[in-house]
């Protein structure tokens, strides 16, 4: 399975995952060497994770402007 990953290496400190493609560091250095149905299943939960990265994100801007 193709690695998710799109170069944009930056953590999220509350969660540890990618803001790029949603994996974990672990995840990350284990893609290589993992089974199909492990891949499968971090793959299957990283849209869930990008979501919830965005909507951190957001709120966090919005609390930035109006201070």
């Amino acid at each position: 399975m193709k690695s998710p990953c799109i170069d944009i290496c930056a953590f999220d400190r509350r969660t540890g995952w990618c803001r790029g493609c949603g994996r974990t560091v672990p995840e990350i250095r284990a893609w290589k060497k993992a089974q199909p149905h492990q891949l499968r299943k971090i793959s299957a939960d990283l849209p869930r994770r990008l979501s919830k990265l965005e909507k951190s994100n957001a709120s966090h801007e919005q609390n930035e402007a109006r201070d």
